[in-house]
């Protein structure tokens, strides 16, 4: 693999403990977080209460209650500092329906700053003010403080860019995420022979073979060549199964009695968390499984009967890596086996920064805009960012953290445009996620104990073949462990 043309790169050695810096990749940005726990002691019985936090012209809202005398809400609130500079007072106000209730007022200048790995900040108690700066009854119990992205708070807050998204399943679809790929087995199904068959229609020579199915993937063997009621097959029959193994493997010896009329001669279900995992070389025990028949007694009452046997060799196969992507591309070569899966060599640590001149995507009154966010896969972890509501130029500023275990391994980022918002996801709509562009990164081509910074043109496939629109911004580094 070459080396990719040194200029594009702004490299440099990096000292110092890499694995314990934070967000060292991206920008910092200041964030003003507020926590809003609970209430108690509030006035009057029939209270639907809420509260109400306003930084100047942004403003965000608790979950509502119903006639709630000591509410509790657990919401945490982030404001950008980059566009509120010339705010100075923080306004928390508890309200009752469209009521003020009472308020608390903070002065930004007597904020505390916190900065991980501290301890977070512990809530207290404020006692309600009216607008004169009077005494009232209730208490709120808050948490204020400064931060960055890096604050633990970050990813289930709610941000001030998002202003104009509403409703709390608006809310989950633009904050960022974090996904584990499930580990994936090859389960290797042989199957040998079957014994005394019991075929529907005893004047013909069965035609019978098996079929097998494991959620969506459906296999079949060839018919046997013995056209007995003791067929063999000797075939295998390679599936992917994903843990924690919920669906069994449905296996049926059918016979083929006439074309297009398959008849089941017998059945079996196998869960396969009772299956036995190959690791190695040598060869697995085979078992018989017996076969069962459901039939239909009286007209009405069902009876599972015993309808003969078949042999089979069933096994996980544990000594091979499962290929969920295509090879050139791939983060993750290991064998699934844990056993069998060396100790990692080094961290990637990947700053997601901005875009920019993205294409709009869609309308939004009357004009064009795009609501972005940015996937990266490498092995099994996927990450997700929060998405930017209303922006061709979107700045993100997070950074996410892999193992690596081999070099030759690629990391991939996708940017997408959110339809999950202002209505795009109501039932019966079949709204996707649109693909705005991709990089892929090949491991090998970067040097350990080094941090690039770059900018690459997004591609997208269009009827007319490949094209590069706009710019994406990243800085990588890979970091051996010491």
């Amino acid at each position: 693999m070459q080396r990719p043309p040194q200029e594009d790169f702004d490299g440099g050695k990096v000292t110092g403990d890499m694995l314990t810096r934070t967000y060292d990749l991206v920008e910092q940005v200041q964030y003003l977080y507020v926590r809003v726990v609970k209430a108690k002691d509030l006035p009057g019985k029939d209270l639907d209460p809420y509260v109400e936090v306003r930084l100047g012209n942004y403003s965000g809202t608790t979950r509502h209650f119903v006639k709630k005398m000591n509410p509790e809400w657990n919401q945490v609130f982030a404001f950008s500092m980059d566009r509120t500079q010339v705010i100075s007072v923080l306004e928390v106000n508890m309200k009752d329906k469209d009521d003020s209730v009472g308020r608390v007022m903070f002065d930004l200048n007597e904020i505390p700053k916190r900065v991980p790995p501290d301890s977070p900040l512990t809530p207290q108690w404020y006692r309600l003010e009216d607008g004169s700066g009077s005494k009232v009854k209730g208490e709120l119990m808050l948490a204020v403080w400064m931060g960055t992205q890096a604050d633990e708070a970050f990813p289930e807050s709610w941000h001030s860019d998002a202003a104009t998204v509403s409703g709390a399943d608006a809310l989950v679809n633009i904050r960022s995420k974090v996904y584990l790929s499930p580990k994936l087995w090859y389960l290797r199904v042989n199957v040998i022979e079957a014994q005394d068959l019991i075929p529907g229609d005893r004047s013909r020579f069965p035609e019978v073979y098996v079929k097998a199915i494991l959620g969506n993937q459906e296999l079949i063997t060839k018919v046997s060549r013995s056209k007995t009621i003791n067929p063999i097959w000797n075939e295998d029959l390679i599936f992917v199964a994903a843990e924690p193994f919920e669906e069994p493997l449905i296996l049926s010896v059918e016979d083929r009695v006439a074309p297009n009329k398959d008849v089941i001669v017998g059945k079996c279900l196998i869960h396969l968390q009772y299956i036995d995992r190959r690791l190695d070389h040598r060869p697995m025990n085979s078992k018989w499984y017996n076969l069962e028949k459901h039939v239909i007694v009286e007209g009405e009452r069902e009876e599972i009967k015993f309808a003969s046997r078949i042999h089979m060799s069933l096994y996980l196969e544990g000594g091979y890596h499962v290929l969920d992507e295509p090879i050139d591309y791939s983060g993750d070569l290991r064998p699934t086996a844990k056993q069998l899966q060396k100790s990692s060599i080094g961290v990637l640590e990947l700053g997601i920064l901005n875009a920019r001149r993205l294409l709009p995507m869609k309308t939004k009154d009357g004009r064009a805009s795009t609501d972005a966010y940015c996937v990266a896969k490498y092995g099994h972890k996927w990450v997700q960012t929060r998405t930017i509501i209303d922006s061709l130029s979107p700045k993100w500023n997070e950074q996410y953290t892999w193992e690596v275990f081999d070099p030759c391994t690629v990391i991939t980022i996708g940017v997408f445009d959110n339809c999950h918002l202002h209505g795009g996801d109501k039932p019966g709509g079949q709204a996707r996620d649109s693909r705005i562009g991709k990089v892929r990164i090949h491991l090998s081509a970067l040097e350990t104990d080094r941090v690039y910074s770059h900018s690459y043109p997004l591609l997208v496939f269009q009827s007319t073949g490949v094209k590069k629109i706009a710019k994406f911004t990243w800085q990588l580094g890979l970091l051996s462990h010491r």
